[in-house]
């Protein structure tokens, strides 16, 4: 039996962008409980995985029946494989913010530690270029697409700032090594955020001119 491929691609945009949606307001809530040490919020972000679990599994779904039933081609062809790695690199990023919900939980049953200004500059970079992506996923920017992957260049030099001031307060004070440690998850967390947004920016540019720039980071350092 045929179906409609434009009705079943337009299907497939809304399926992602509930997606996008869905783990932006993770990361959102994520970051305040983070930096408020709010946790009934932190805990609320944990239970919130289970909704973008489900709606991974309804787009790869829904994107393996297209192929199956309509054999996209060109431009139609390269959507439905971008949604594909856009829907799997969105579930990672709700993840990670669910980790970064667990260690902010974590952090209060340790010795108290100071959120260093680099930590909370990198949530706010991270947050940002995931929300930047997102825009230029609906909106088919490919400008901004090319911005975002800029600026993952800063969210690694935030950690290797953040590594480094693990390295001086673990000696400095070592009743708060858990939290130190706490604080170092988070901070991966984050750059992984940042990675998985720069890779949705990425597909962007797949999408609307065909090119290929996973390979081509030349301003990036790893």
């Amino acid at each position: 039996m045929g179906i409609d491929l434009i009705h079943e691609l337009i299907e497939v945009r809304r399926m992602i962008m509930t997606m996008a949606s869905s783990v932006e307001r993770q990361v959102d809530r994520a970051v305040t409980a983070l930096i408020n040490k709010d946790i009934a919020l932190a805990r609320l972000v944990q239970s919130g995985d289970d909704e973008i679990n489900h709606l991974e599994l309804d787009i790869e779904n829904e994107c393996l029946r297209i192929f199956a039933l309509t054999h996209p081609v060109a431009g139609d062809l390269r959507f439905v494989m971008a949604v594909l790695r856009i829907n799997n690199n969105l579930e990672r990023i709700g993840d990670k913010a669910k980790t970064i919900a667990k260690r902010t939980i974590d952090l209060t049953d340790c010795a108290p530690v100071a959120l260093p200004k680099a930590l909370v500059e990198m949530a706010d970079e991270a947050r940002k270029m995931l929300g930047d992506a997102l825009r230029a996923l609906a909106n088919e920017d490919t400008e901004l697409s090319r911005s975002v992957r800029l600026s993952d260049d800063r969210v690694d030099a935030l950690q290797r700032e953040l590594f480094n001031w693990a390295h001086k307060e673990i000696p400095a004070h070592v009743e708060s090594t858990h939290a130190v440690i706490d604080v170092l998850s988070i901070s991966r967390a984050l750059e992984r955020i940042a990675d998985l947004s720069t890779n949705i920016a990425e597909d962007v540019i797949f999408i609307v001119d065909g090119s290929v720039v996973r390979h081509s980071r030349a301003s990036r350092t790893h």
